[in-house]
Formats: structure tokens, sequence, C-alpha cells
């Protein structure tokens, strides 16, 4: 009676320590064989002897490892090891089917935030663009490594045949891909990699994107990244293919220019290659809004569409990239730089097809 009385009041904490030195006494056969544990109750109590064994220091000690061997939360991290007797192997498998189901609930929640991963050679260059909730994880290692492993994967992939390649997570999620990173590696497939950092993270982690651009022609293509954590990875990408018309030009001074039209493509934004590219609805669009803007100046009809031309050619001057002036030298254009270009490697050099892609656009956010 006056154990159980003690059992169930603030007595509980001297209970703990008499257990402590029983586990530090005793082992665990003998702790069982003890007199008075015919009295304990069948609440759990005697369970936790076995993790109340386990000094402080070490469970300490067991949680960071185990964190740093997974990356998963805290809390999580603990849960396991308590479930698992602060048996670390069973612990690390027994987080990962937890990691998996919290995955699996988490995959409705927005994914704005995250990187994208280039990777490229002579003739092609590829973006991907990996997704999670917050840039606390798009800075996360085991994040990055499986962005670039993407990348890498979709260049090595069966050419497309195509110098534009626009591809879903479809295209990618299916196949094998063999990883190699302390917390990460194996073979799997894409998705249930993508699904394994989620479960590592804490967060919904998206493979959203990609896109391929490559030349078929005597060309390069050139590739920018902006606000790079590490190299080929970041939020904002440029893409841009230079051809020449003459097979012996040399291609040094086409990815020197190609660089730099990649960077301009990240600040300047353009939305068509060429004035002749931009359908007949959108100048139509576009003259009708500017109209309407003119005709609430007052001024004569004549002046209306004076002022409607203008405004249409500085309309061509942002959304075009031939006809935007150049980020780096803004006395000149994009068109002017090529013809600078082609006199000097001597033919007439081209932009074949660009591409801008920043992270999240398009992504409907939460408010705040």
């Amino acid at each position: 009676m006056a154990w159980g009385q003690l059992a169930g009041r603030p007595a509980i904490g001297f209970l703990s320590r008499a257990q402590q030195l029983a586990a530090q006494r005793f082992t665990s056969a003998t702790f069982q064989t003890n007199p008075l544990s015919d009295h304990l109750p069948e609440d759990g109590m005697f369970r936790r002897s076995f993790s109340l064994a386990v000094p402080a220091s070490e469970q300490m000690n067991l949680i960071k490892q185990l964190r740093e061997r997974t990356c998963a939360p805290i809390k999580d991290v603990k849960a396991s090891l308590v479930s698992c007797d602060w048996d670390i192997e069973a612990a690390q498998v027994d987080l990962r089917k937890r990691g998996v189901i919290l995955a699996a609930k988490k995959s409705s929640r927005t994914a704005a935030e995250g990187l994208l991963a280039m990777a490229g050679d002579d003739k092609r260059a590829v973006v991907v663009e990996l997704n999670c909730e917050t840039d606390f994880v798009a800075r996360n290692d085991v994040f990055q490594y499986l962005a670039s492993s993407l990348a890498k994967m979709a260049l090595s992939a069966q050419d497309p045949g195509k110098s534009v390649f626009p591809f879903a997570p479809a295209y990618l999620e299916s196949m094998s891909i063999n990883l190699d990173h302390p917390k990460l590696s194996g073979e799997t497939t894409v998705r249930n990699a993508v699904t394994e950092v989620a479960a590592m993270v804490g967060e919904n982690v998206k493979l959203r994107r990609g896109f391929m651009l490559s030349t078929t022609a005597h060309g390069v293509v050139s590739s920018y990244l902006h606000t790079c954590p590490q190299p080929d990875l970041g939020r904002v990408a440029g893409l841009v293919t230079l051809e020449a018309e003459d097979s012996s030009a040399p291609l040094d001074a086409l990815k020197r220019v190609g660089s730099s039209i990649a960077m301009h493509i990240v600040a300047a934004r353009p939305l068509f290659l060429s004035k002749e590219l931009v359908s007949a609805a959108a100048v139509e669009n576009e003259r009708d809004v500017l109209r309407t803007q003119a005709e609430r100046s007052g001024k004569p009809q004549m002046a209306i569409e004076k002022m409607v031309e203008g405004r249409l050619r500085k309309y061509f001057e942002e959304a075009v990239l031939l006809e935007q002036k150049y980020v780096v030298n803004d006395s000149t254009n994009i068109k002017t730089l090529l013809s600078d270009l082609s006199k000097e490697v001597g033919c007439k050099v081209t932009i074949g097809n660009f591409a801008r892609m920043e992270v999240g656009e398009g992504i409907e956010r939460p408010e705040e």
C-alpha cells in the first residue's frame, strides 16, 4: 500500500532515482528478479527502467549521432530512440518509417522555396527545380546534393532529340538514381529519393519541373545562375544558345558573349526573342491598353496615335531580347552586341533559343 502511494504521488522522482541506482548495480536480469518488482504498476514504469539505464550524457550523444545521420528534427530523433530503447540502428529504421508517413501527410503543403540545379556540356544544358517549404531547408546539404544529382541524371538521360525540351516531374520520377552521400546513399528511384529527403528534413519536398536546351549547329549553350550557395545551384537561371553559320568559326568568343547574354536574360527578363515572334494578338492587346491610357490625356487623336506607337516601341525594348538594352553596357542593345560578335568571328552569329527560370515562379503562396 505504501509503495502504491509513492508511485501515485510526487514521490515518483524518488522511484526514478532508486531505479537508476538499481540499474547501475545490477543487470537487467537481476533487476527483474528483485522482490520489489512484484509491486511495480502495469503503467509502463518498469519499461522505462531500460532507457533510464542509459546515462543522460550518452542519450545526448545518441541523439546527436542519429541527428547527424538522418537530418531529421530532434523531436522525431528522440522519439524514435526512446521507442527503440536507445538502440541507434533500430531507431534509424524506425525514423525512416515515420518519415515516409509524415512526408505523405505533408505533400499537400505549399512548397515554393528551393533551388535550381544545373548541369551541362558543350551542346546541352539542363535546369531542374526542386522545391521545399523554407529557405532553411534549401540550405541543407542533403537537399542540395539531391538537386545536383537530379540535374546530372537528367543530362545523362537519353537525348530527347529536341533543341527545347521542357519536362514535368513524371519524366524523371520512375528513373533509377544512384546516390552517394553520407546521409543518402544507394540506388533507388527519383520518386523514392525525393520522398526520403522530405522525410529527413521534415518538409514537403517536390521535384517541380525541368528544362533542357541544346544546339545541333556549330555553336554553344551558355548559362548563368544567380544567388548561388555553391556551384551549379541557384535561385534564378538564364540559358541561351549562340550559333555560328561557319562551322570553322572559333567558339571561345561565342562562349564569352554567351555567358554575358545569359546573365542579361536573368536581369532583364525578356519574354520574346525577336519582334517577329511576338504574336499579333499580343501586340494588338498591348496597343489597346496603351491607347486607353493615352486617351485619358485628352490630347488630339493624331497625338494619341504617336503616343501609342512610342510606348509600343518601349514595350518591345522591354520584352524582346534582341531589342533590349544590354545590362552590361546600356549604350548598346543585344542585336548590336551580336552584330559586333559576328564581325569578330568572321561570320553571322544568331541566338537559337533562350530560357529563364526562377524558383517558385507561378506558385500561389499562402497569405501570411
